[in-house]
């Protein structure tokens, strides 16, 4: 329908995973745009257009995630087998705690829980796949209130069993050489290639006569380096891995470089004139 023609818009607020029966809460407005409060939960926005002939298809908006920086609580995760183990401790006695757990937006499972001590065991978890667990206080336990009453406590993220990385970083490039260093740069391992937390990193170089340097262990957030202490005219091969808790994962494809005999090279300037006879 023409904007002209439109009388309102329909505004369905899902929560997901949403467990239930009830049909999403539907607001009516006049204009286009609307404030809610939510808690850090995934949720789904349907917005449709009406006029006199009727209603428009929807279209669907996947509120994106929060950054949960200023949360009031801290949830605790033990991992036995399968199974977890979540505890946390409330600043007060909500009716009720809800608590989300998954892999992602379409891999959530929600759970209410109505007794006042803060722990929770969860099952079936796979190993080497990381999950995210929400805890939200709600002071209502009917289903379809909780996105006006529920606030979220606390978040946090685990691993059933951590294994090692199956991949080493990325794009391994070397830049500024000179004849005694040389700055390495990597991209970071994908979140789904590290089958654990990542903790760091670890550089390895060799030269020409396989004489192997001390390995360099890095945090997990370094994504540079700069060699130093090395020959002049020599060819080096560096490999970069990165570890878990579990583990070092696989090295890169060595990136051989070699350094100069002169610390810089000066460009040379040749000029030519021509006299007249």
């Amino acid at each position: 329908a023409q904007s002209e023609n439109v009388l309102g818009y329909f505004i369905d607020v899902e929560r997901v995973p949403n467990s239930c029966s009830d049909s999403p809460n539907r607001i009516f407005l006049k204009d286009r745009k609307i404030l809610v409060n939510l808690s850090m939960a995934y949720y789904r926005v349907n917005i449709s257009a009406y006029n006199e002939a009727g209603e428009s298809p929807q279209a669907i908006y996947i509120v994106p995630e929060f950054s949960g920086t200023d949360l009031p609580g801290q949830i605790h995760v033990k991992s036995q087998g399968t199974k977890a183990v979540v505890t946390w401790t409330p600043e007060y006695s909500p009716k009720c705690f809800v608590v989300d757990w998954g892999t992602g937006k379409g891999d959530m499972h929600m759970k209410i829980i109505t007794t006042a001590s803060g722990n929770f065991t969860l099952d079936n978890f796979q190993p080497y796949k990381l999950y995210k667990i929400m805890v939200h206080a709600s002071d209502t336990c009917q289903c379809e209130n909780f996105i006006r009453h529920e606030k979220t406590f606390g978040v946090t993220h685990f691993y059933s069993v951590e294994g090692v990385p199956r991949t080493g970083p990325t794009n391994v490039t070397i830049l500024n050489i000179t004849k005694h260093s040389a700055l390495v740069k990597w991209t970071e391992i994908a979140a789904e290639d590290c089958l654990g937390f990542l903790q760091g990193y670890r550089i390895s170089y060799t030269d020409l006569s396989r004489k192997k340097s001390p390995a360099v262990t890095l945090n997990s957030s370094t994504t540079s380096y700069r060699l130093t202490g090395l020959k002049e005219k020599t060819i080096y091969r560096v490999q970069i891995s990165g570890f878990t808790n579990a583990g070092e994962g696989p090295l890169t494809l060595s990136q051989p470089f070699s350094t100069p005999k002169y610390g810089t090279v000066e460009p040379l300037c040749i000029c030519i004139t021509q006299h007249e006879s």
